[in-house]
């Protein structure tokens, strides 16, 4: 029984952090789509600029500097883009700007292997959490997940407060339902794009700053993540903080569990049938939950957009 809870427990802490970094990257999405109703297809690449100009300054300036620079170096080159870029083809349509990300994407991955090589960096957890484990339900974990877990927290609560309680927060949401009449009362609507648009950078830098260091930093990291974090907005709804809040604990852990589930899908899998599609795809119920388990987000968002389609918590039809 000690042994199940403690499995329980690590199963538990590990998918809660993996989930809490997850809406630390999905959440800058969400506000960018809010907002601009651009879905970035660049946005797991400043994720990944995040984690190597952390990594480069690091090394320079030590981590807790790096773990600031790095998320607002992003944000003022998430800010340039939007102002020189995506301003000018917003005339143009959605499909202008979601094709100018997309390139964007790939420009990001051709520059960071030439400036930091093909292969991965040794960018390390700081020396203060190396080694430090701490008893959490019976499992000793890592300070450092500890700290992701507690940052990505503060960064949720700093958003929501942001969004919900301030007065730019209200000017930001008067924005997104009258643009045109918040210009008329005398406020720069295409100035406030462009800093929702940076914000939204810059939280994604600071998920790779924060946690590129538990991952693996290297130029396929954007790819890793990228498609997980749009399975992470849709299922939590289009535009909602609180709905990617709840799809990227959701999806942290049932993959986390699935990983490191043995379970074969054989006693589900019907014995005798008259159907030639399920005879075919009988060697299917030999594999393991552990090997479906990088498609099980995906399989999670196909069940809720059957229930529901505009996602958990969503307040945009799309």
């Amino acid at each position: 029984m000690h042994f199940l809870s403690a499995t329980a427990g690590l199963i538990l802490v590990n998918g809660v952090s993996y989930g809490l970094l997850l809406f630390m990257l999905s959440s800058g999405l969400t506000l960018i789509f809010s907002m601009l109703g651009v879905l970035n297809f660049a946005h797991a690449s400043f994720y990944m600029l995040g984690a190597y100009f952390a990594y480069a300054l690091s090394s320079a300036i030590g981590f807790w500097p790096a773990l600031i620079f790095a998320p607002l170096i992003v944000g003022v080159f998430g800010a340039a883009f939007e102002r020189g870029i995506l301003r000018r083809l917003r005339s143009r349509g959605a499909l202008a700007e979601l094709l100018a990300t997309f390139g964007l994407a790939y420009l990001v991955v051709e520059l960071v292997q030439l400036v930091w090589g093909r292969g991965p960096v040794d960018y390390v957890v700081p020396a203060a959490f190396e080694g430090v484990l701490v008893n959490v339900m019976g499992v000793a974990v890592p300070a450092y997940r500890l700290f992701l877990m507690a940052l990505a927290c503060a960064v949720a609560l700093l958003v929501w407060v942001a969004f919900r309680a301030t007065r730019a927060g209200l000017v930001l949401q008067a924005a997104l339902a009258q643009p045109a009449m918040t210009q008329a009362l005398g406020y720069n609507v295409p100035a406030l794009y462009t800093g929702v648009f940076a914000c939204g950078a810059a939280l994604a830098a600071l998920a790779g700053a924060a946690g590129g260091n538990v991952l693996v930093t290297e130029p396929g990291m954007a790819a890793t993540v990228g498609s997980v974090v749009f399975v992470v907005v849709v299922v939590g709804g289009l535009g909602s903080l609180s709905g990617a809040f709840v799809a990227s604990l959701l999806i942290g852990v049932l993959q986390t569990w699935a990983v490191t589930s043995d379970a074969s899908l054989a006693p589900w899998w019907p014995q005798a049938t008259q159907s030639a599609l399920l005879d075919a795809l009988a060697p299917l119920s030999r594999l393991t939950l552990s090997q479906l388990a990088p498609a099980v987000p995906y399989l999670l968002m196909v069940a809720v957009l059957l229930w529901r389609p505009r996602g958990l918590l969503g307040v945009r039809e799309g």
